[in-house]
């Protein structure tokens, strides 16, 4: 009961102190105590995920409107309680990202709400235009700006560009922002005087590429830089490239986003190695976790020859091999097979789901191509699979399949905490002792002289 109630405060950490007079066999009997804690509270925490589940909360609410990224959607989609769920909705609301047409037909299969695509950037208050999306099979066009606010399609001299031809896009009007704070050299290129309106005004230059259709409904055709989305953060590609060229022996980086499998969009890093050199790139991906947030970690690092390029000799992005499946896995630690029923099983939903040959039992699944969107699959299989609460948090901290395995059957590696929380409590008793030592002889010193 404490520790629910420390919970609901926020602490999400307790420290327990161990006392040095206490006698051994005292302490060890009270830390199967605090294990168990620990388990029934992990368990307390499984129960309340699911309470507070987003599908849990529509039924609950009798929610009518739901807005979210395609992403999220793509989530909920994966478990059977959502699912159930967003039948009931009268109105969805997919924005964030580009709106995969084959999430828009899965979604209109499982619900009779309005789905509406909105686009919009945060420099522009979010939201700038709506497309009410209705059977389109093929691309899902962002639709037309919502009231008090314009589009403007324009070449590389800021003109105007005729129906159906491809420019960036600009947005006027009440939603946009007055700049970035404290960038005025960013704010004066991104945010350019309206020149097509006698009252005049400011446009926000987004960097999307588009194209107006005769009837005004404007598509979204991608970027005209290499800024990119990936399940919702906004990701400068050159950012990372520079990062990766810095690594020892790097010649050459291109960083793309890749989406070989519907729904999956991954980064991808190519690498020309310096003559002479080797790249190893389970070495660069460690050396990017620590200087980049995880979103923005290449799944994969490929090492090329060369770059394809094309005939005016620049980089040909669009030729660029797609990684083979299961490189990663396979260049990852030691293979270790599974030796259970249950690390089996967890092997199995791992390998189906991130479509490679084999796992290990110490492979980390994050490092062999897993992300937030495909744990969410991971843990509807797991529920499916196996008789003991999992949470989806846990899937996150225990990333091996070893150390899931553990929680899942109860153990939570308390054995090893036991002897590793002893282990400690001796190094921090020897260290104790040494500096008293040390006083003691300071003291007899001083004493002497």
């Amino acid at each position: 009961r404490m520790v629910n109630r420390l919970k609901g405060v926020g602490i999400d950490e307790i420290a327990c102190l161990i006392d040095f007079g206490v006698d051994e066999d005292s302490v060890l009997e009270s830390l199967d105590m605090l294990a168990n804690v620990r388990e029934r509270s992990a368990r307390d925490e499984a129960r309340d995920a699911e309470k507070w589940s987003v599908a849990a909360q529509l039924a609950r609410h009798q929610v009518t409107h739901l807005q979210c990224t395609p992403s999220m959607a793509s989530m909920l989609l994966a478990q059977d309680e959502a699912r159930v769920a967003l039948g009931s909705l009268k109105k969805l609301m997919i924005g964030g990202e580009a709106f995969p047409p084959q999430l828009a037909t899965e979604l209109q299969s499982l619900t009779n709400a309005e789905i509406v695509n909105m686009y919009g950037p945060t420099e522009t208050t979010i939201w700038s235009s709506t497309y009410h999306v209705n059977g389109d099979a093929g691309s899902i066009p962002i639709g037309q700006p919502i009231a008090n606010t314009e589009f403007y399609i324009v070449d590389r001299n800021l003109q105007p560009v005729p129906i159906g031809v491809p420019g960036e896009l600009l947005i006027g009007g009440a939603g946009v922002v007055r700049g970035y704070y404290n960038r005025e050299e960013l704010t004066s290129e991104r945010f350019v005087p309206n020149r097509f309106r006698p009252s005049g005004g400011r446009l926000y230059r987004t960097g999307d590429l588009a194209r107006f259709r005769a009837d005004g409904v404007v598509d979204f055709l991608g970027r005209i830089d290499h800024q990119v989305k990936i399940r919702g953060h906004r990701i400068e590609l050159g950012e990372i490239e520079a990062i990766v060229a810095a690594q020892p022996g790097v010649r050459e980086a291109v960083v793309v986003a890749r989406e070989d499998s519907p729904g999956d969009k991954r980064l991808v890093a190519y690498v020309v190695a310096t003559p002479g050199d080797t790249v190893d790139q389970l070495s660069v991906r460690e050396a990017l976790k620590t200087q980049l947030p995880d979103y923005m970690v290449p799944s994969h690092v490929m090492v090329l020859d060369a770059f394809p390029l094309t005939p005016n000799a620049k980089i040909d992005r669009k030729a660029l091999p797609a990684p083979e499946s299961g490189a990663l896995a396979a260049a990852t630690q030691s293979f270790v097979a599974a030796d259970n029923d249950l690390e089996r099983t967890i092997a199995g939903i791992w390998q189906e789901i991130l479509n490679v040959p084999r796992v290990g039992v110490q492979d980390n699944f994050f490092d062999i191509g897993g992300h937030s969107l495909l744990t969410v699959r991971v843990h509807s299989r797991l529920r499916a699979a196996v008789d003991r609460p999992v949470s989806l948090t846990d899937l996150f901290r225990f990333p091996t399949i070893r150390s899931l395995a553990k929680h899942i059957g109860g153990a939570v590696a308390t054995v090893n905490v036991v002897e590793e929380s002893l282990d400690r409590a001796e190094t921090r008793r020897q260290a104790m002792m040494r500096r008293r030592r040390g006083q003691s002889a300071t003291t007899s010193s001083q004493d002497l002289q």
